[in-house]
């Protein structure tokens, strides 16, 4: 296997350019920021900006947990790249990186200045250091359920989905390859967070509801815990029939699917309670629940 490095300064758009420098050198495999991805998949590790603070990220970065190491070796033995890229801010760094997978140092050195201008480094550093954003360079579909953060522009996250063109649709007109990439803000971000208010979560809740409005209607919804790490219970009234059962179960994951892909929050779980049985449909519709 050959061993390439791509070092650069944090914040000068390594990330960004890994995908585009990986396909153009046909590198199958890349290591960035703790995970591995393999042919545009993310297939082992753990993502540094899933971490609290910067110095559980730069652990996570140089592979200092066992299990961590062992996790991405093994997958480095199964898939078998024939080029494998560590990105690092130095050399010192992917040097570390190497030696902690029981890997070769690199035989071929690659810098960001090679690749990119003086004016597309401070561009990439002012959306680092300015606006909070992170690259990583997967798509969001690999991220959405593992990622911890928040994924930047939200606002064009949900007219895809709502148009319908959710990830892995037809992509952005503005970038040349937006499957590949995916822009985050992590935990340790300094700039702050994107909300969603709680109502916010109710609507999606009440329209995942609409589909099963024959048999289910909502009684009460109760969201627990912060929005990265969010339990949602919801109480029904269901009409008495043998496959209202059946209907919570898909009702259920109906809701868990839209929460995550509408707004990258994780979920803990999602519950459905039976509180009332109705005996037909009028009933259903028309009694309050006591």
């Amino acid at each position: 296997m050959k061993i390439v490095s791509f070092t650069g300064k944090s914040g000068t758009g390594k990330s960004y350019q890994a995908t585009q420098l990986a396909q153009s050198r046909g590198f199958d495999a890349i290591i960035d920021d703790g995970l591995l991805i393999y042919k545009g998949q993310i297939v082992a590790g753990t993502s540094a900006k899933k971490c609290a603070s910067k110095a559980a990220a730069m652990r996570a970065a140089l592979f200092t947990s066992e299990d961590h190491r062992e996790q991405v070796s093994k997958a480095l033995a199964k898939y078998k790249p024939h080029t494998l890229m560590i990105i690092g801010t130095s050399d010192k760094m992917t040097n570390i990186i190497a030696e902690q997978l029981g890997l070769h140092e690199p035989e071929e050195r690659i810098y960001i200045e090679d690749i990119t201008t003086e004016e597309e480094r401070q561009i990439a550093s002012h959306f680092r250091h300015d606006e909070g954003e992170h690259v990583i360079p997967a798509p969001v579909g690999q991220l959405r359920r593992d990622f911890a953060g928040y994924f930047m522009n939200p606002l064009k996250f949900f007219r895809d989905v709502a148009l319908g063109n959710a990830v892995g649709g037809s992509g952005r007109e503005d970038d040349d390859s937006p499957q590949d990439r995916t822009v985050v803000r992590p935990q340790f971000s300094y700039f702050g967070s994107f909300e969603i208010s709680e109502q916010v979560i109710r609507d999606i809740i009440r329209i995942a509801a609409e589909k099963y409005s024959d048999t289910l209607v909502i009684a009460d919804r109760m969201i627990n815990g912060k929005q990265l790490n969010m339990s949602v219970t919801i109480d029904v009234r269901a009409l008495k029939d043998p496959a209202v059962v059946d209907h919570c179960i898909r009702f259920q994951e109906d809701v868990f699917d839209t929460i995550t892909r509408m707004t990258a929050f994780t979920l803990d779980s999602v519950n459905v309670r039976i509180r009332d049985i109705a005996r037909d449909r009028e009933d259903l519709h028309s009694r309050k629940l006591h």
